[in-house]
């Protein structure tokens, strides 16, 4: 997809167009500078109880700094540690601060892996723009992130952690050092990588809190399909509430007829079958931009519609074909579903967790529980995707991290 793909035609609108203006000086990968640790962290080991705070990082960050009058700064790569902004900065105040998530993988044959990168890199750039931070050539981006996995992850992702991935966070905020409320004048792209549990903690499945009326996520016209800090903060204190019901995620909610969104930041997919004895796999369209178009979401649907739908003659046999749908649905069409034993399946995607099952659902006072065993839709789309990261099956979605030469100066 192109970065104006993200883009409301609202913001389009106001940016008459042309979103992605030049700068004085492009963002540069082939300049960066790298200074190295004198101090190396030790790697904690797989799934040792600290990764679980989700604070463990690898030893180098990247930074690259940018001015309105003179553009993009040449890169930086240097030990990981704190940022120096000034306590005016926008992102601070004003929450100019977008960001990634993404992963690099170290598969069965040893290589590293990044997954459908380019989707990240666009997204990026269309968030960026969303609450007008500076552009940027989403391939220089990648390199960056290219050459930062390719100098740490042989020691924090070795050949022998089959399996195993780290967390990439890209991150860009604005950091002029000013109250005025308006475009900044300096900012921050930053990247850093961090260990990650095993999304095998997930167990058997996630429980939901459905929203209540008055807790909205986003709405038509705001800032949802785009991946911005401002999209987050709000939503903490709804995420806490639903953990103190025994929940793991908000289902979130929108509009009086209680439209289905996004479960926490996850997006969320319903397996069920029409009265007409249709079998369908169905998550909420992107239409409204109220909704984040994840990495993830689009692969699921890309594999359901290649692999599950019959249409291919590629269906896995014994496997009722399915037809994959986005569009606009709600919490009482899911109540429906489950009280007409209609309801096969939900499940929840993200870079975090990939693809979970969903057990349960608290909305109002009931509960909706799903029976995973009705369905092997879930356990299949996991092996896939775990194949195609893994590089057990060979895919165009997926590229290899060359780190043979770290290009450390």
């Amino acid at each position: 997809m192109r970065p104006e793909d993200f883009l409301p035609p609202q913001v389009l609108r106001l940016t008459d167009n042309k979103p992605f203006p030049p700068q004085p000086a492009q963002l540069d990968a082939s300049k960066t500078r790298v200074s190295l640790t004198k101090s190396p962290k030790p790697v904690p080991p797989p799934n040792a109880p600290e990764l679980s705070g989700h604070n463990i990082f690898t030893d180098h960050m990247v930074c690259a700094r940018w001015t309105a009058s003179s553009g993009w700064e040449d890169p930086t790569i240097l030990p990981h540690g704190p940022l120096t902004i000034p306590p005016s900065a926008s992102a601070l105040h004003y929450a100019t601060a977008c960001f990634e998530g993404m992963k690099v993988y170290r598969g069965h044959d040893g290589k590293l892996r990044l997954f459908r990168p380019q989707y990240n890199a666009a997204r990026m750039l269309a968030s960026a723009t969303r609450v007008s931070l500076p552009s940027f050539d989403p391939a220089q981006l990648l390199h960056l992130i290219r050459r930062l996995c390719a100098l740490d992850a042989p020691s924090w992702l070795p050949a022998s952690a089959e399996g195993s991935s780290l967390y990439i966070r890209p991150t860009l905020v604005g950091t002029d050092d000013s109250l005025g409320f308006q475009i900044p004048g300096e900012a921050l792209l930053y990247i850093i990588i961090s260990h990650w549990p095993s999304p095998a903690a997930s167990g058997a499945g996630l429980r939901l809190w459905a929203s209540d009326g008055d807790t909205v996520r986003a709405w038509p016209g705001g800032s949802g399909s785009a991946k911005v800090a401002a999209n987050y903060g709000p939503s903490i204190l709804a995420h806490s509430h639903a953990r103190r019901k025994g929940c793991d995620q908000v289902l979130w909610l929108f509009g009086s007829d209680g439209r289905v969104t996004e479960a926490g930041s996850m997006n969320i997919f319903v397996i069920w079958r029409t009265r007409q004895g249709q079998l369908q796999v169905v998550t909420p369209g992107l239409d409204e931009h109220t909704i984040l178009a994840g990495v993830t979401r689009q692969s699921v649907l890309d594999l359901v519609r290649e692999r599950l739908s019959g249409v291919a003659g590629v269906c896995e046999q014994g496997i009722e074909p399915v037809e994959a749908l986005e569009c606009t649905f709600t919490i009482h069409d899911i109540v429906a579903a489950a009280r007409e034993e209609r309801l096969v399946g939900l499940f929840a995607v993200g870079t975090a967790a990939s693809v979970v099952p969903v057990r349960e659902i608290l909305f109002k006072e009931e509960r909706i529980v799903i029976e995973s065993s009705r369905s092997p839709y879930v356990s299949l789309l996991q092996g896939w995707m775990a194949d195609i990261t893994s590089g057990r099956e060979q895919s165009m979605w997926t590229e290899v991290v060359d780190e043979s030469s770290p290009q450390v100066d």
